[in-house]
């Protein structure tokens, strides 16, 4: 922190912007205890200066009238202040009384992305779930990413074990469904990468993205390839086809690491070019020329995201991502993809699957799915509350999440939340899903808490990091681990225990997870809380001072020092440490992916949907929360739909008419955008709109209300081995508002 002004108490404090995982460097400049603006910190030696809208907005969220200072209690329909002390007793009186009638296992947890960007959450959310007992575990995962994790582990045998492209040295970067301009990376860490486009560009090299709508990325790229939504797999099978049939797979450094290729090979076999280009609404030469590029570049890089993800054959289009990069040797290569190595392995220690837990298990009471990666499907939350019976959900624990507007279905589980006993929501504001809790717990704001990016650098092919301690004091609140604990602990039915022996007992438990001795740890970190979770990251880390062993390793003192960060290491080729699979190699064919390739088979011999839904992101928004900052809702509204010109023409649509949306399991109205920067057949909405509940207290959302594209999402539409929603192809008609036919439901 640099003082500036010690008469006016003037200050400028570098942090990273924890909203994303471009951890942009900002300076935040204060005034009498108020921010007076944020600007990019160009000292910063991550992002040197790179910055976009939401990064300026921190001080806004900071002093945003409507979130919340102290805990609050539900009683009956009135919300009440009340001192931590009463909401904690409060909560333990309605968790007795759903243990006492229903048992341990009634209760049910829903965690948020957001939980990543909070330091003692994401730090204390494995310690308050382990000691709540809760086994019925809900997430944002399963709406966004599952299928990345499920394939990596599979193949890699790691959930996080995700290869970044290397965009920095690449000759070719091949983007599907990914929009860097709207997310600044996403499972992706990078500085500025619509720079490192033009970069690409001007070295030579080729940027080409596949979506079905032409997204600013797409417009600043080489080439644009608008397929059908949900093909992805099929077209980068067909690549895989020309690959094998020309003989030219080449394995490089991967050769002797890599099983499965013999059956991977009869799969390709079946999707020649011609085969996918129907499915996917292109030409055939579009995708023997994309297999002849990557045939005819040394150095190229893949990535998927979103688009891939959230779609009917999410698993499928994540696998070959992955599968393309090793076939043509670019998988942990410099200028293909590579994985990191971060300084603080804090999702190693704090979020991966026990060992010994199978991929998927057991099955959900009502519908019968499995839990995959520990985790049942978000949109089965709403019929384990509302469905009587044994096993019914009666009790809830949210964190850092709004699945009422994120998650698929919110119709139904906004119905469903009220017949809960006990609700409890970690959250700073009285959004669409915790208006239904019983307690609210708000943590501090994200310039009230200390910052070290616990999940963007598990993304970054760069090693280093950045800390800032607490910019304002958080005042004589509880210290927020001890929050997480608590409730924990009063869930799991022992409202009295011991905290400080639990974070003890769970700090030693890390340690041993990184082969540190507990009782070195202890003694050389005592103080308790998510810092010395930190600490002992970085020691244990592949840089760290492993406690007085490695001569020269880090600490968490030489980022105390270093406020503009430090960068420690460029990424390097790690195939050869081995990989911790049963054979200890790459499986390029895991048999649970292979066996989901005849559902894919059997959609292509359909014939195509006439019209469905796609999502989209903007600059200025972050899912569903930012939406309560005026700076970053004002102007034009973007809450629209988009729709070619020729979809629009033949349903008699004109620019700035409303229409009803309507899918098979809800209806919207929203005012249309025509563009022919989207394919015909497809039309899209942003995600995270909605605000119209008037039992919220989001003054400046609710203004900006929207409509949640969500109420288009039917649960029970999901990609069939992760469970993860389908947010991407979903059947919809479109017509113009207050018409007759603006009352039917399309049938998937």
């Amino acid at each position: 922190m640099i003082i500036v002004d010690a008469m006016t108490n003037m200050h400028v404090q570098s942090r990273t912007c924890p909203l994303c995982e471009a951890m942009c460097g900002i300076n935040v400049t204060v005034e009498n205890d108020r921010v007076v603006n944020i600007r990019p910190n160009k000292d910063n030696v991550w992002s040197r200066g790179h910055i976009c809208p939401k990064g300026t907005t921190l001080g806004e969220l900071h002093e945003d009238p409507d979130r919340l200072r102290t805990p609050m209690v539900r009683i009956g329909g009135e919300w009440q202040s009340a001192s931590w002390e009463g909401a904690f007793e409060h909560l333990a009186e309605l968790a007795e009384g759903v243990r006492s009638r229903h048992g341990p296992n009634a209760f049910a947890a829903y965690g948020g992305n957001m939980g990543g960007k909070d330091s003692a959450l994401s730090r204390y959310s494995g310690l308050m779930l382990g000691t709540s007992g809760i086994r019925q575990i809900f997430s944002s995962s399963t709406v966004d990413n599952h299928p990345k994790n499920l394939a990596a582990i599979l193949m890699f045998g790691h959930e996080w074990k995700i290869p970044i492209p290397d965009i920095d040295n690449t000759e070719l970067y091949l983007i599907f469904g990914g929009n860097p301009a709207a997310s600044g990376g996403s499972i992706f860490a990078h500085p500025d990468v619509m720079g490192r486009i033009r970069d690409i560009r001007a070295r030579g090299g080729k940027v080409i993205v596949i979506d079905p709508v032409r997204t600013k990325t797409a417009k600043a790229a080489d080439q644009w390839i608008g397929l059908r939504p949900g093909t992805d797999a099929a077209l980068m099978l067909a690549i895989a086809h020309v690959l094998f049939e020309r003989d030219a797979v080449r394995l490089r450094h991967l050769d002797g690491l890599v099983n499965g290729i013999d059956a991977l090979r009869e799969v390709a076999a079946r999707f020649t070019p011609e085969r996918a280009a129907a499915f996917c609404g292109i030409d055939a030469d579009v995708i023997t020329k994309l297999a002849d590029q990557w045939i005819n570049t040394d150095r190229a890089a893949i990535y998927g995201r979103i688009g891939t993800c959230t779609q009917a054959f999410g698993t499928l289009a994540s696998w070959m991502v992955d599968v393309l990069a090793i076939l043509t040797g670019n998988l942990d290569r410099i200028g293909g993809s590579m994985w990191a190595r971060p300084v603080a392995p804090l999702v190693e220690m704090l979020a991966t699957l026990p060992k010994e837990m199978p991929v998927v298990m057991g099955k959900s009471r009502v519908r019968g799915v499995p839990a995959v990666l520990g985790q049942f499907p978000a949109s089965c939350m709403a019929e384990e509350i509302a469905t009587p019976g044994e096993g019914q959900i009666k009790g809830l624990v949210t964190f850092a999440a709004n699945p009422v507007l994120s998650a698929p279905d919110p119709a139904k589980l906004s119905a469903a939340l009220p017949l809960l006993e006990c609700m409890v929501s970690l959250d700073n504001y009285l959004n669409e899903t915790t208006r239904h809790a019983h307690v609210i717990l708000p943590s501090p704001s994200l310039l009230e808490s200390p910052f070290y990016d616990m999940w963007s650098w598990v993304f970054c092919l760069t090693s280093g990091g950045q800390y800032a301690p607490p910019l304002f004091d958080m005042g004589d609140r509880p210290e927020p681990w001890r929050v997480f604990a608590r409730v924990g602990a009063i869930v799991g039915g022992n409202p009295d225990a011991d905290l400080d022996a639990l974070d003890d007992n769970y700090f030693r438990g890390l340690a041993t997870k990184v082969s540190v001795d507990p009782d070195v740890a202890i003694e050389a970190l005592p103080n308790r809380g998510q810092e010395r979770i930190l600490d002992l990251a970085i020691r244990a880390g592949p840089f760290g001072d492993r406690f007085g062993a490695v001569a020269g390793g880090l600490t968490l003192a030489d980022f105390r020092a270093a406020p503009n960060g430090l960068i420690v290491s460029p990424a390097i080729p790690r195939a050869q440490e081995g990989f911790p699979t049963a054979s200890g190699k790459i499986e390029i064919a895991p048999d649970l992916i292979l066996a989901d390739i005849p559902r894919l088979e059997e959609e292509m011999a359909k014939p195509p949907v006439q019209l469905v839904l796609v999502s989209r992101r903007h600059i200025r928004s972050m899912n569903s929360w930012m939406h309560n900052v005026d700076s970053l809702v004002r102007g034009k509204d973007r809450c629209t739909l988009h729709m070619h010109p020729d979809d629009a023409a033949q349903r008699g649509i004109e620019e700035g008419d409303r229409v009803a949306v309507s899918s098979q399991s809800g209806d919207i109205v929203v005012p249309v955008e025509i563009s022919d920067a989207i394919r015909a057949g497809v039309v899209s909405m942003p995600h995270g709109w909605g605000h119209e509940d008037p039992l919220t207290r989001l003054s400046v959302a609710h203004a900006h209300a929207g409509a949640n594209t969500n109420l288009l999402s039917p649960g029970t539409l999901v990609d069939a081995p992760s469970g993860n929603a389908v947010l991407n192809g979903i059947p919809v008609s479109v017509v113009l508002a207050g018409t007759q036919a603006a009352t039917a439901r399309v049938i998937a």
